[in-house]
């Protein structure tokens, strides 16, 4: 036996004993399971909690490029509900991931929208791509018309 077919076999006892190697095991963690080339976009577990983002789901969904969704089953139900019930109601697929690895600290991921092939996507972060417009963050208060300032100053004296 030549050394090829003995590292070969070697390989092969590796790969049963031990199951086969994981490309980039670390990145697939991060974005649930698949590859950065391939994820369209994203929300963190605090993004997830501080608003909601299906508006943004449905724009990736209706662009075409998406074809699975992953959600972090790990988190309560009411936080991703709302998002299993956009990516069906549109026909999309989705994966709840509930392995252990998957967790819910707030810098890792509730959500990973994926295509099946690299689309080198930038940015993928949702609160980068689908920013929250800046009327809507910081509204004043209405200022009250000349005629309420009228009759407010009339009925206080």
């Amino acid at each position: 036996m030549d050394n090829q077919e003995k590292s070969s076999l070697e390989q092969r006892l590796q790969n049963g004993v031990y199951g086969t190697p994981k490309i980039n095991p670390d990145e697939q963690r991060r974005y649930l399971g698949t590859f950065r080339e391939r994820v369209c976009l994203t929300i963190s577990n605090a993004q997830i909690k501080e608003r909601s983002w299906t508006t943004a789901v449905e724009t990736e969904l209706k662009k075409g490029l998406v074809t699975q969704a992953f959600i972090n089953g790990n988190l309560p139900d009411q936080l991703t509900h709302p998002y299993v019930q956009v990516i069906a109601q549109a026909g999309g697929n989705f994966t709840l991931k509930t392995d252990p690895q998957f967790k819910t600290d707030p810098d890792r991921l509730a959500l990973v929208m994926a295509a099946d092939d690299a689309v080198y996507q930038s940015p993928i972060d949702v609160a980068k791509r689908y920013p929250v417009p800046a009327a809507a963050q910081d509204q004043p208060a209405p200022q009250p018309s000349w005629w309420q300032r009228l009759f407010k100053k009339g009925g206080q004296e």
